[in-house]
């Protein structure tokens, strides 16, 4: 039987248990070894979640164990304005669940907590992007969301 999950914002106690999901995000996305993020930007991305003057936010998944509780998930988000919309939208920017933990619907979870959030904010959207090759990641997506059909085109300055 999976162990029960809980859904909440993440408290600044949890670092050691968040660290190694986000270590796992970005190693997902190529970011690991010599091409892992700074420790410069890791420290800053956490203490953005807490200050509120920030427009950053972290909801974790946590599973309850006989050991106590585990983060198995994460889900980062902020707000933006938006040249086509009177209020805010929200981009949700990172969404990760612990390999052992996948097919429990914490993935589907957590977007619906970004959901909330944006509702609870007057937000007018949630978005988000991927790599086309995540197919297990599109297939939850296209469960819960429209793909708009746009690309994404960065450069890096």
């Amino acid at each position: 039987m999976p162990p029960l999950i809980s859904i909440r914002p993440i408290q600044p106690t949890d670092f050691a248990a968040w660290k190694p999901l986000w270590d796992g995000y970005n190693a997902f996305y190529g970011r690991e070894g010599a091409t892992a993020l700074p420790d410069d930007i890791t420290q800053s991305t956490w203490l953005r979640f807490f200050n509120p003057s920030e427009p950053v936010h972290a909801i974790v998944a946590a599973a309850q164990t006989p050991q106590g509780e585990q983060l198995v998930g994460l889900v980062h988000y902020l707000f933006h304005r938006s040249t086509t919309r009177l209020h805010d939208v929200c981009y949700l920017q990172d969404l990760f669940t612990a390999p052992a933990h996948r097919g429990q619907r914490i993935g589907a979870q957590l977007i619906e907590a970004v959901y909330a959030a944006a509702k609870l904010a007057n937000s007018s959207r949630v978005y988000w992007t991927t790599q086309t090759t995540n197919t297990s990641g599109r297939a939850l997506y296209d469960k819960l969301a429209k793909h708009a059909g746009f690309i994404v085109y960065s450069r890096e300055l």
